[in-house]
């Protein structure tokens, strides 16, 4: 409530207003709805921090705030516009004064029109479906997806929806993103192969999965669904379009500094061609790219951890190091390095499943904490890549699942004990 005067920082509204997300209470919500009505300074700090504040109320659940979210429709910053939007929807908005504001962004607000069209479908506004239904031919892929996702969902009529899937395939990374959202809020279950296949985070795969098939018991969760989320897991290069290609052979190095780049078409690309390359050749650029940037980048980091497992025939004195990098990102608890730990148990018990028995004791220590994918990942393992006694192994996967409460792990491990 201090003014922008008495602030250390210019980023202290936001950061003020982003933490409060941790204190739900009467006081939050009042402190955060005041700041939104006062018109304060149209400062950049304020104009940012009030975008944040929407959001917040929103994520609480802050239905008094209704009333004052509607009102920055109105507004002349399109970012506060668009996080309005997507808050009237998150809070089931049913006020017809600001649903109409909402419809005539629609026609001119060129630069929400994704959001607006998403968040009508979501409130479930027939009186939009005329105007949504003239995007479906838009320009903007990302604007045509969503307006043949929703008027798919506003009258059960899917028969466009395939369409969206040819994005998947869009040189754009952000088009194919969108691609995957609209997907899934049509709820395409029949159009999840094409999403696996799609050259994208795993991030978007399993988000698709999982909000189309966590409200299933175990025993619903087919074969088929299982074979998508394993080939998610391992990384399996054999299922995922490859959208770009090269023109010519690429060196070792340039390969290496692929699994850096922020479009992961062209990661998956890398990571498919670098087994051409001898294992010796590229182990030292891998080794040293590692240590100086890998190691603190999580996009290449996840790629480092994957391509680890792709090779048999690594030097005879590089195993050591591998096996500690390995064992490092298994127990890697920093945010950003989360979807590494999966690939990391892939990766080592394709080179050493000894080890990964070892290891089980300690990674079981906080079981209920792993990561779903994790726990996924060591299931998957020891199906696939960890011979043993079957004896041991359905004990080892009791062990892993016994009252996971995770759908896919009940499956995955149902499928093995069965």
């Amino acid at each position: 409530m201090k003014s922008i005067k008495e602030q250390d920082s210019e980023s202290d509204f936001y950061t003020a207003a982003a933490h409060l997300i941790n204190c739900p209470c009467v006081e939050t919500t009042n402190v955060l709805i005041t700041f939104l009505k006062s018109s304060g300074s149209s400062c950049q700090a304020v104009k940012i921090a009030k975008r944040k504040v929407v959001e917040v109320l929103a994520r609480l659940g802050s239905k008094e705030s209704l009333a004052v979210i509607g009102n920055c429709l109105w507004s002349d910053d399109n970012y506060l516009v668009e996080n309005s939007v997507w808050a009237l929807q998150v809070l089931g908005c049913d006020d017809s004064i600001f649903i109409d504001k909402m419809i005539e962004l629609l026609e001119h607000d060129t630069t929400n029109q994704r959001i607006i069209i998403q968040s009508l479908a979501c409130l479930n506004i027939e009186k939009s479906l005329a105007i949504i239904s003239s995007f479906q031919t838009h320009s903007i892929p990302g604007v045509q997806g969503a307006a043949i996702s929703a008027v798919a969902k506003l009258t059960k009529d899917f028969s466009r929806v395939s369409e969206i899937t040819q994005t998947l395939l869009s040189p754009n990374q952000m088009n194919r993103h969108c691609a995957i959202q609209d997907l899934i809020d049509a709820n395409a279950i029949n159009h999840l192969g094409e999403i696996i296949s799609a050259p994208v985070s795993p991030v978007f795969k399993t988000r698709a999965l999982r909000q189309m098939y966590d409200n299933n018991p175990a025993q619903k969760i087919d074969r088929r669904i299982l074979t998508y989320l394993d080939s998610v897991i391992s990384c399996d290069l054999s299922v995922i379009n490859l959208i770009h290609q090269y023109d010519s052979t690429p060196s070792a190095d340039f390969l290496i500094r692929e699994l850096y780049n922020t479009d992961f078409g062209r990661c998956y690309l890398a990571l498919k061609n670098i087994p051409l390359c001898s294992a010796t050749e590229i182990f030292p650029l891998i080794k040293e790219s590692w240590l100086e940037e890998a190691h603190n980048d999580y996009g290449a980091h996840f790629f480092f951890t994957c391509l680890f497992g792709t090779f048999s025939n690594w030097p005879e004195t590089s195993y050591s190091w591998i096996f500690e990098v390995l064992i490092s990102s298994i127990f890697n608890l920093r945010p950003q390095f989360q979807k590494s730990r999966a690939a990391a148990i892939v990766s080592l018990s394709k080179l050493n499943p000894q080890l990964v028995c070892e290891l089980i004791p300690e990674i079981l220590t906080n079981r209920d904490q792993l990561p779903w994918e994790m726990r996924y990942s060591l299931i998957q393992c020891f199906d696939n890549y960890i011979s043993g006694d079957k004896v041991f192994k359905d004990d080892i996967i009791l062990k892993i699942s016994d009252n996971d409460l995770d759908v896919f792990v009940q499956a995955r491990a149902r499928k093995v004990l069965t």
